[in-house]
């Protein structure tokens, strides 16, 4: 984490000093006074409820070293003796604090983005480097305009590289981002629908992933998914700083890096590397196709960085991913449960189905999806497209929750009979009914896969099932 003098602190984020206290030492940044550790420097944030500047002095009792404070608000005469900073806007501060501290730093960065896969390109990246860097990531849903910043200031200078991933909703979001991340090495796993209703279609959001080349590194490295033909034609017109390399990775012929001989089961992955006789069996303890696509741009970075085959192949095997990422478990009884309820776009339930269908040696396969959010006014459709997507060939039985997925179970019952008094398509708005309802007929020799978006909370089915 961030270690300087409360007067260091101020020259970095363009504040000035309250009180003559600056030689104080602040260890690390903290944005929440529940997780806040005594040492580090407060940023109170104006949410939307709440205004952070409400809790500074109980911060600085608890033992924060410092705390920003806006200049727009006066201070209390209980705070005119405290090691304040004062800033014209606390998020801004932040953001340029992170900003020149990372400058500081002799790091190699690497930035992903993407509108599905991120988090699982991150990890396995992260895992790559490990052993030849001392690596840093980021955790949970650290990728915002606060989330990276926070994860830059959670750095050392003992660190060797750090792996940020990128999220956005609007236009002008990454650029600010990669501009202050300024990475050696640039991923953008796919383009989906998400955030279709402020980016207005897929090409829109293919232009706002590749905002990620405005801070990339003179002869750096971009990583772009060969298999989608909007990166293709975006690249063409985007600015890439001098140098900068430009390579593809896909599952079809004609990226730099390809994969072949795949072999997916319920709970890993088997493939090769085209061309690459030091990586023609590479396994993962993850599922997907699409999985093996997202290992492809982690092999490109860290053979971009000097990372052995070798490495990468043991490296793999001991893969960590965070949770929810198509995570194998078992119900109560035995049966196979996949959980994969982090997130969910048209994409990647496309992508969980194929894996679905693709499995063998299962009494019945179970779909029980979840809403997608954030898709904008092709919604409806969107589900209905994902329902008429499914048929008995790929799933068992499919199963939702949600009023927008009710449109996914009225297309799927097109191409389902009920086999007998077994109803394969339902639609649930209450889930309790959805889980009694899969508690009462899930066998042991099932496999039931769970997808949704986060705010859904699908892993709930999850548990439940889980709990018997």
């Amino acid at each position: 984490m961030i270690i300087r003098p409360l007067n260091a602190i101020a020259a970095l984020c363009g504040g000035t000093m309250l009180n003559d206290n600056g030689g104080a030492a602040i260890e690390g940044v903290s944005i929440n006074t529940r997780t806040m550790k005594p040492g580090m420097l407060f940023v109170p944030i104006q949410g939307e409820r709440v205004d952070g500047h409400a809790f500074v002095e109980g911060a600085l009792a608890d033992g924060a070293g410092g705390s920003l404070w806006e200049r727009s608000r006066a201070v209390p005469d209980a705070l005119s003796d405290a090691p304040l900073i004062l800033v014209d806007d606390s998020v801004a501060a932040l953001q340029q604090l992170a900003a020149n501290y990372r400058d500081e730093l002799d790091l190699r960065v690497i930035g992903v983005t993407g509108s599905n896969g991120k988090t699982t390109t991150k990890d396995m990246v992260a895992a790559l480097l490990s052993g030849s860097y001392r690596v840093h990531k980021t955790e949970g849903n650290l990728n915002n305009h606060i989330g990276l910043p926070l994860t830059v200031l959670e750095l050392d200078e003992s660190f060797d590289a750090v792996v940020l991933e990128m999220g956005m909703s609007e236009f002008g979001e990454i650029d600010f981002l990669t501009r202050l991340a300024k990475p050696d090495v640039a991923i953008i796993t796919n383009i989906g629908e998400s955030h279709m209703e402020q980016l207005g279609s897929r090409a829109g959001i293919a232009q706002a992933k590749l905002e990620i080349v405005a801070g990339l590194r003179p002869g750096g490295l971009l990583l772009i998914n060969g298999d989608e033909p909007l990166l293709h034609e975006g690249i063409r017109t985007a600015r890439l700083p001098e140098g900068v390399d430009v390579q593809t990775f896909g599952l079809q012929d004609g990226s730099r890096w390809v994969a072949d001989n795949i072999r997916v089961d319920a709970t890993s992955s088997q493939f090769g590397v085209k061309d690459d006789e030091a990586l023609q069996r590479v396994e993962l303890p993850v599922a997907g196709r699409h999985n093996v696509s997202n290992a492809l741009a982690a092999i490109a970075a860290a053979k971009k960085l000097g990372v052995p085959a070798s490495a990468i192949r043991e490296r793999f095997e001991r893969l960590k991913l965070t949770a929810m990422r198509i995570e194998p478990g078992r119900a109560h009884n035995g049966a196979l449960v996949l959980n994969d309820a982090y997130n969910a776009s048209p994409t990647s339930v496309r992508a969980a189905i194929d894996l679905v269908a693709s499995l063998r040696g299962y009494r019945r396969k179970w779909l029980v999806l979840g809403d997608m959010l954030e898709l904008g006014p092709e919604e409806t459709k969107m589900h209905g497209d994902i329902g008429a997507y499914v048929t008995p060939e790929k799933a068992d039985g499919v199963f939702t929750f949600g009023a927008l997925s009710q449109h996914t179970a009225t297309e799927a019952a097109k191409h389902f009979g009920d086999a007998g008094d077994e109803v394969r398509v339902r639609a649930f708005d209450d889930k309790a009914l959805l889980t009694a309802w899969l508690l009462a007929r899930v066998e042991p020799e099932d496999l039931v896969l769970v997808k949704g978006s986060r705010g859904m909370r699908m892993e709930e089915v999850v548990h439940a099932l889980q709990r018997g």
